[in-house]
């Protein structure tokens, strides 16, 4: 039967000493060497100004190291503190040669040669139990104060004990006259603070001999709130120097008491109090974070610097068995037969084969492919385009969800989403590629270059295919604003004019009786004084053009349209520079549903044409 009133079988000792140590990598050695030998865990620091220790075992044990340390004359006189404990709190013995065994950063402050007065454990509880008029100064950092400390002690509110020269230039000013009593832990950091403050200008310090824990160990907890943190994984002990059930979070490092682990906050291994963010809080920093991302990917825009761009050739099924120059012909008419020629024979149009680096693309690039080859369905090429900066556009895309499974943007204009004519680089594509490395979001929709608004993309393919399938058999609802030239004399109206199956004179597709379904609802919002209006526009179909081609159609072509302002349809459908005027149609708000079915709704802020 289990003896439960036994003793806890594990001993831990700690302990320093400021005296000039030399010789450092031998007594590391040797250290290690016996600590080993013991079977002792923990860790020992050395430097040329001291030593410093913490150290856990058996009981024989501990008495064998603590008996080998005082064998060398400089370390004597060792005092190690001890505490009980039911269990080996440390994982592995290190011993290590450090610069300082505490780390303060300013070498003029040398404890092996002068200390402040140390006051012993039991003066200070008579100090405190007779009201003697006396600050206490705690000198530990704020997750060890938050925990426990002396009642109506003095805090510095620091993170880190280097802080501690700065912080007490803070304490008010009557504190230089009248007494200061600094504490830690064990007492080794009071043995540079107290130097530190006399040469600041206080003049009546003393130091807590031996710390907190030799408090503890001397008269208890009288004047004492909380526990006390330690450097172990017991991570605090109370006034009786046992373990309580304080723990660390394992993730940001912070003390969590047993009343804090029982909030909703604390989930072991993922968050605490003092870590935790909600869901919107985590989309937020989420978002600010990929706002500051897409700041560097565009900063200087991707195709600014002359850079080789590769343009995808991919082969439909119609093109299948036809010659190399004719499936370019047929897919590309407007380049011309000697041309495609030419790219072809000065190996401008090379195989998309897999491989990878510069120096496999040289190789292939180097051999002409021949303009007889015939060509199968699905294969690929690469059309190589020379070295050229690209276009400016207007790159301040921004995130306005994020999930594992979905992005939403709000997209600028002008910018096109895929690579295409002047554009390989300066794509939101291309952006979004960047940000998200090595993930490659997936586009399932498409808003024009000069077009600005809500999009959402995939990050998967299963819930790209998903989203896809729902614009393909019009699920999605789409809300658009216009800005229009001219004040539609009704407040809603409706034009189902069909559209051309392929795009027209300046690549625009025009009305075509005899074309594709159109379908585009119209709302008045607000007509303006200099004769324009502001209209909601919502495509029950989804044509390309198709809300610019019905408002022209209309007679209330959009402000800044490139193609439609020229008259009659006849304008180049370009992409704008952002030093022009812009085109004044923004998607504003999309619904679909979501990887799980639910019904999802996000909007994007007007641009400022629209906010009148």
């Amino acid at each position: 039967m289990t003896d439960t009133t036994a003793e806890p079988a594990i001993i831990n000792i700690s302990c320093y000493k400021f005296v000039p140590l030399d010789n450092l990598s031998e007594r590391r050695d040797a250290i290690r060497a016996a600590a080993n030998q013991c079977d002792l865990r923990g860790t020992v620091l050395l430097s040329s100004e001291g030593i410093n220790l913490f150290v856990a075992g058996s009981r024989q044990a501990v008495d064998s190291f603590v008996t080998f340390l005082r064998s060398d004359p400089l370390l004597s006189d060792l005092q190690p503190k001890e505490s009980l404990n039911a269990y080996q709190p440390f994982n592995r013995m290190l011993v290590k040669i450090k610069r300082e065994i505490i780390a303060f950063g300013h070498d003029d402050v040398r404890p092996a040669i002068r200390t402040s007065p140390k006051l012993p454990a039991a003066e200070l509880r008579r100090w405190l139990d007779e009201g003697r008029p006396v600050h206490l100064l705690d000198t530990r950092n704020d997750y060890e104060v938050q925990i426990g400390t002396f009642r109506n002690a003095v805090h510095l509110d620091i993170d880190h004990f280097r802080e501690f020269p700065e912080a007490i230039q803070r304490l008010p000013q009557s504190m230089r006259d009248e007494p200061v009593v600094m504490f830690c832990t064990g007492g080794i950091r009071c043995e540079k603070a107290g130097p530190w403050m006399e040469s600041a200008g206080f003049r009546n310090v003393y130091q807590l001999d031996g710390g907190i824990l030799k408090y503890f160990e001397e008269v208890g907890g009288a004047h004492w709130d909380g526990e006390c943190f330690v450097f172990d994984q017991r991570v605090a002990v109370d006034p009786q120097l046992r373990e309580t059930g304080t723990t660390q979070c394992y993730i940001c490092q912070a003390v969590v008491t047993a009343d804090q682990q029982r909030l909703p906050e604390y989930v072991p291994g993922r968050s605490c109090p003092a870590c935790y963010r909600s869901p919107a809080q985590l989309q937020q920093q989420l978002l600010a974070q990929r706002a500051e991302q897409i700041a560097i990917a565009t900063n200087p825009l991707p195709g600014s610097p002359a850079d080789l761009n590769r343009r995808p050739l991919n082969v439909p099924q119609r093109c299948a068995g036809m010659t190399l120059l004719d499936f370019l012909l047929n897919l590309h008419p407007q380049t011309g037969r000697e041309e495609w020629q030419r790219r072809i024979s000065g190996s401008e149009v090379v195989p998309a084969e897999p491989g990878r680096g510069r120096r496999a693309r040289r190789v292939r690039e180097a051999v002409p492919l021949s303009a007889e080859r015939m060509v199968r369905e699905g294969e690929r090429f690469d059309l190589l385009e020379p070295h050229v900066v690209e276009p400016p556009v207007s790159a301040h895309v921004q995130v306005l969800y994020e999930d594992a499974e979905l992005i939403v943007i709000n997209k600028p204009a002008p910018l096109p989403v895929h690579a295409c004519g002047r554009f390989h680089r300066n794509t939101l594509r291309h952006i979004l590629n960047l940000v998200y490395f090595p993930d490659r979001p997936h586009v399932v929709h498409r808003l024009d270059a000069n077009t600005s608004g809500v999009m959402v993309l995939a990050r998967r393919k299963k819930t790209a295919s998903l989203l896809s399938q729902q614009f393909e058999q019009r699920e999605v609802q789409k809300r658009y604003v216009a800005r229009v030239i001219g004040h539609p004399p009704s407040d809603r109206f409706c034009c189902e004019l069909p559209l051309g199956s392929e795009p027209g004179p300046g690549g625009v597709r025009l009305p075509d009786s005899a074309g594709a379904e159109a379908v585009t609802d119209f709302s008045v919002l607000k007509r303006l004084p200099d004769g324009t209006t502001l209209v909601e526009a919502v495509p029950l179909t989804g044509r390309t053009g198709q809300i610019r081609v019905h408002l022209w159609a209309l007679g209330y072509p959009i402000c800044g349209d490139p193609a439609w302002l020229a008259g009659g349809g006849s304008g180049e459908n370009r992409t704008l520079d952002p030093t022009e005027p812009p085109l004044c149609l923004h998607a504003c708000s999309l619904q679909f549903r979501g990887p799980a079915g639910e019904l999802l709704t996000f909007a994007a802020p007007l641009p400022v044409w629209a906010e009148v």
